[in-house]
């Protein structure tokens, strides 16, 4: 049985299932995580651990690698399978309720390669302590401390 972290589904509410992979991404004592600024469907600036939708035909690991590339500008290596988690919520850019299957990686940040290819992604590192406690769901928290 896989972990849910958030609220629990409404009952009554269709989801559609969108499947993600998303990773801690360690150096030292500091966490490189992704900042999406607020915007017509984000209220507030978020902080997330870097990753997104697997698209169709696309490996998690292979997601993982495009994702971490548009949210950061990084490159990674050697990803790790930690664990996964589902989440429900509603996403304002699909216009749609999702029950979200979070699989998380843990890899090594190799090299910046420029800056994040997608609008309103800031890449930014900070102290691990930090970052698990500032990260704006619970199962990413909760990952980021196990990690």
């Amino acid at each position: 049985m896989i972990r849910r972290f958030g609220t629990p589904p409404e009952p009554g509410r269709r989801y559609k299932h969108r499947a993600g992979a998303y990773v801690v991404l360690l150096r030292g004592d500091d966490m490189l995580i992704t900042r999406e600024d607020s915007s017509d469907t984000l209220p507030e600036p978020e902080f997330q651990l870097p990753g997104g939708g697997i698209d169709p035909g696309e490996s998690p690991v292979m997601a993982l690698h495009r994702e971490v590339l548009e949210e950061t500008g990084w490159s990674i290596s050697a990803p790790k399978r930690l664990g996964a988690f589902r989440r429900f919520c509603y996403m304002p850019d699909y216009d749609l309720w999702a029950e979200k299957l979070c699989t998380i990686y843990v890899a090594s940040p190799v090299r910046r390669l420029g800056p994040p290819l997608e609008k309103g992604h800031s890449a930014i590192w900070m102290p691990r302590s930090l970052a698990s406690q500032v990260l704006a769901n619970s199962g990413d928290r909760h990952f980021a401390e196990i990690a």
